[in-house]
């Protein structure tokens, strides 16, 4: 099964509002993207944890920062989906500019993993956040979900789509993945976990903890 083998992986914050950001020091790993585009899924799958996010068949439902501690070694971080258009617009104002605090000067923060629905190109939102994460200095890699939807053909230029959309230089990580085959997540625990280690965050080697 790929993904991260872990001992232990549990819920260690939530956060409402910037006081509620854990200050520890640990690495931490943001999942960020379009509501419904699978976050708790491939989190899920990714750390072999069935119900450890909640998954919501309603768009928009996360409001806070979910924080995961895995082995007490580093953090999973839950970031709220954006631009679901049944979501009051003064929720929406205050899920950005929590996002936003957190982004903002995050030492901590190791990689952004932006999270792409495979089946669509990314739409402008997917762009104002690649552009917020340049403008704050934020290593990031994309990461295409429901890669398992995908007909041969469209697997093959999935990511080369998502690479001119987002305009993403050559060192930019783009991998498909799958939460239900777990297709392309012993990559993405490679990035992770060799974060752990680089301290740019993208080493490229085999990572110990990776299954």
């Amino acid at each position: 099964m790929a993904g991260i083998r872990a001992k232990e992986v549990r819920l260690a914050h939530v956060a409402a509002r910037p006081g509620d950001f854990p200050r520890d020091g640990l690495p931490e790993f943001a999942l960020c993207g379009r509501s419904n585009v699978g976050k708790s899924s491939l989190l899920n799958r990714l750390l072999g944890r069935a119900g450890l996010a909640r998954v919501s068949k309603t768009p928009g439902r996360t409001r806070e920062i979910f924080f995961y501690a895995v082995d007490r070694r580093f953090y999973l971080v839950d970031l709220p989906g954006f631009g679901y258009a049944r979501v009051p617009e003064r929720m929406r104002r205050a899920w950005s500019r929590l996002v936003e605090s957190y982004l903002d000067g995050r030492e901590s923060l190791r990689l952004a993993i932006h999270l792409v629905d495979a089946r669509h190109e990314p739409t402008s939102l997917d762009r104002l956040l690649r552009d917020a994460l340049e403008a704050r200095g934020v290593r990031s890699a994309v990461v295409l979900t429901k890669g398992d939807k995908l007909r041969a053909a469209a697997r093959a230029r999935a990511s080369a789509r998502a690479r001119a959309a987002l305009g993403l230089p050559p060192e930019t990580p783009v991998l498909l993945t799958s939460a239900r085959t777990g297709e392309g997540l012993a990559e993405l625990a490679r990035l992770v976990l060799g974060g752990l280690e680089d301290a740019r965050g993208l080493g490229g080697a085999p990572a110990k903890g990776v299954r």
